[in-house]
């Protein structure tokens, strides 16, 4: 059975933990499997690449390396981080901020 998580593809989140901690970025991916996400522009390490062909570069590339999802929080437009409540609008289930209660 696949996990089901409240942040997806493309949310602005911010890091409330680890080296990162503050730093803001959008969902790039989501891991179900490691409960992991990678966010762009926080989390970056050093990977060492392999030469694949004569045109491509090998030496040291810096990567966005996954993020647990419990070290993120998604940032609502009003409030900043917040945690996410769901509503059904109509015959949809949206989420909501639990802040403020507006529509993410």
């Amino acid at each position: 059975m696949d996990k089901k998580f409240k942040i997806r593809k493309d949310d602005t989140v911010q890091v409330i933990a680890g080296k990162d901690k503050g730093k803001r970025g959008t969902v790039v991916s989501v891991l179900p499997k490691k409960d992991a996400v990678i966010v762009s522009g926080v989390n970056i390490v050093k990977k060492a690449m392999k030469k694949k062909s004569q045109q491509d570069q090998g030496g040291i590339a810096e990567i966005e390396a996954p993020l647990n999802i419990s070290n993120v929080a998604i940032v609502c437009k009003k409030c900043g981080p917040t945690k996410i409540g769901y509503k059904i609008d109509g015959d949809k289930k949206v989420r909501v901020c639990r802040k403020c209660g507006d529509v993410l």
